[in-house]
């Protein structure tokens, strides 16, 4: 689906501050803290609104009033969150479709040889996830040796924000669908060209594994990415979006496709990860250490023992020479691990530049305002923001602040709900449908008869799905996105600190014959905003890269992760004493708020 057209602009029209006259009361009501129905897809049957005085505020502070302050902005905060109603929590419908369980996440428990898992097992497993208990947990039976990562942990309470059954995605694909199948294809596409350069992906290319996907993915129903006209591009090929539930469906079971303003715009690879991070008198490099092209959990046996959750067979080997991210294999290598992405973009954007020695510091020279239009302190004639508020150490805590919190909710969708398949296993149904012709395998049949997947048993050898990581995926399901709510909360944080509208000044790219280095790109003026968009989905992008997540993983987790900075977000304004009217951003689907 084509980019959301005409943003609208939503405005929270609440006042949650404390006013700095000494006469004045601040009415701290349901809508100002939470935004209205336009924040929340499900706000809009939240019944009557709840509102809380705080107590007035004397010309000359006491200890007590202020103790007294923090308690009823605590209590105030905590009572608008509970009013939030707990929302339909639909699922594909595949658990209790398939009594064999081929359509949910099963790996790290026994399987048989056709990778089917055992039933007890599952049955175990899945009462944990519904009782909370974490004795449950501990009688889980492992298949192997690797462990489920941190299923308990999506049982915290947060103490900041809307709880996490409070927030909604919609259902993910289901194993049988087109949409399934289209997401499958584009994978076995980005596995046979993860080795490209990124410097290809535009619309004049001529590379001819990128023309044949593009050709593909225009002819499979239901595909959902990016699209300019209507069509699939070049320039749009494996880049990301965002899938929002759709307001108007009150089961919750339908969404909305949207592109993030800016990440269809120039190279591939935000400029945030292609810039050194300044860290004090310090830097830390653009530089990865990157993979060489090998591909895992092609041969049966090693994708059997990844399915059990037994150690990889084969260990990554590594490129002689750091490099900049110029491949998708690159992308995929990033976002392996747990990068700080959102903090080394805020280092970038909150640092001045240092013309003399350019492997040091920020974007913008000291002269230019980096920070949100709304900043209070951008026009103080005698104040700085700082470590407490509206600075770099207050940015920073923030975002350190939102990451569990997002983990929490992608975990809790994806351990209490949805508990859906990852491509690997997925890939493992088409093996036995082609190999063993197991005819009760639903797998569509336009992924068995695709050029991808026709290509891929070429190249490698099998109809199994190729994979960066030698392990596979992490021991717990695929929807939500846990790398990809991860940026998404960074970004939206970061667009609510600094001014999205600013341009990237001598943007660049790796250079796709020496990727030790970068040159420069010119083109469409890429924006703050635009990039920060794009650096969330280089996040959850990245690991689909790898083989690892569908397309609607990656997009649900985008909205999910906004919806988690903005909850963290009302609260926080709550607290300031600063004359300030709300934090200001673009969303990822083009409207703009006001909190």
């Amino acid at each position: 689906m084509t980019p959301s057209s005409s943003p609208t602009t939503i405005e929270d029209t609440g006042t949650t501050a404390v006013t700095q006259k000494a006469e004045s009361r601040a009415s701290l009501t349901r809508r100002s803290l939470l935004g209205g129905a336009a924040a929340l897809p499900w706000l809009a049957t939240a019944g009557e609104t709840f509102a809380q005085t705080l107590p007035q505020t004397p010309a000359q502070l006491s200890d007590a009033a202020l103790r007294q302050r923090a308690f009823d902005i605590r209590t105030a905060t905590a009572r608008s969150n509970l009013a939030i109603p707990i929302p339909p929590h639909p699922d594909n419908g595949d658990e209790q479709r398939y009594p064999n369980r081929i359509g949910s996440d099963s790996r790290g428990l026994p399987h048989n040889a056709r990778g089917e898992v055992d039933l007890n097992a599952y049955s175990v497993l899945t009462a944990a996830y519904d009782s909370g208990d974490p004795d449950a947990f501990e009688r889980i039976p492992l298949g192997g040796t690797r462990k489920f990562l941190n299923p308990i942990g999506s049982f915290a309470v947060s103490l900041v924000g809307p709880d996490v059954t409070q927030f909604a995605i919609p259902p993910a694909p289901a194993l049988a669908s087109t949409a399934r199948a289209s997401e499958a294809i584009e994978l076995y596409w980005q596995s046979l060209l993860r080795d490209v350069p990124l410097s290809e992906y535009r619309d004049d290319t001529s590379h001819p594994l990128i023309r044949a996907a593009v050709d593909e993915l225009n002819k499979v129903t239901d595909f959902n990415g990016p699209k300019v006209g209507g069509r699939v591009t070049p320039q749009t090929l494996f880049r990301g979006n965002a899938w929002y539930v759709d307001r108007a469906d009150t089961s919750g079971r339908s969404g909305r496709w949207v592109t993030p303003p800016g990440v269809t715009d120039g190279p591939v690879v935000s400029q945030f990860l292609l810039r050194d991070a300044p860290f004090s008198t310090q830097f830390i490099s653009a530089r990865i250490r990157a993979y060489q092209p090998i591909d895992f959990l092609t041969e049966y046996d090693e994708w059997l023992r990844v399915q059990n959750g037994q150690p990889a067979a084969r260990p990554v080997q590594f490129e002689s020479a750091n490099r900049f991210i110029a491949t998708g294999r690159d992308l995929a290598v990033y976002a392996h691990l747990a990068p700080s992405l959102s903090w080394s973009a805020a280092q970038l954007l909150a640092t001045p530049a240092f013309p003399p020695n350019p492997s040091y510091g920020g974007l913008f020279p000291a002269n230019v305002a980096t920070t949100n239009l709304s900043n209070p302190y951008r026009n103080s004639k005698t104040q700085a923001g700082g470590a407490s508020s509206f600075a770099q150490p207050y940015f920073q805590w923030l975002i350190a602040q939102g990451t569990p919190r997002a983990i929490r909710a992608a975990y809790f969708q994806k351990f209490r709900y949805h508990r859906t398949l990852r491509p690997e296993a997925y890939a493992g149904l088409i093996h036995h449908r082609i190999a063993s012709n197991v005819r009760d395998y639903p797998v569509h049949e336009s992924v068995l008869g695709s050029a991808a997947l026709a290509r891929s048993r070429e190249k490698f050898g099998s109809h199994l799905l190729s994979h960066v990581y030698p392990e596979g995926a992490p021991i717990h399901s695929s929807y939500p996105s846990g790398a990809s709510i991860i940026g998404a909360v960074g970004a939206t944080l970061l667009k609510a600190f600094f001014d999205e509208s600013l341009v990237i000044p001598s943007p660049l790219q790796a250079d796709p014959n020496d990727p030790t280095r970068t040159i420069a790109y010119a083109g469409t003026p890429l924006t703050v905003g635009g990039e920060l968009n794009k650096l969330a989905l280089n996040y959850g992008t990245g690991r689909s890269w790898a083989g690892i997540h569908w397309r609607s993983d990656v997009a649900a987790a985008l909205s999910l992760g906004e919806d988690i900075a903005i909850g963290l977000l009302r609260d926080e304004r709550a607290t300031f004493r600063e004359s300030f009217a709300g934090f200001s951003f673009t969303k990822f689907d083009g409207t703009k708020i006001t909190i």
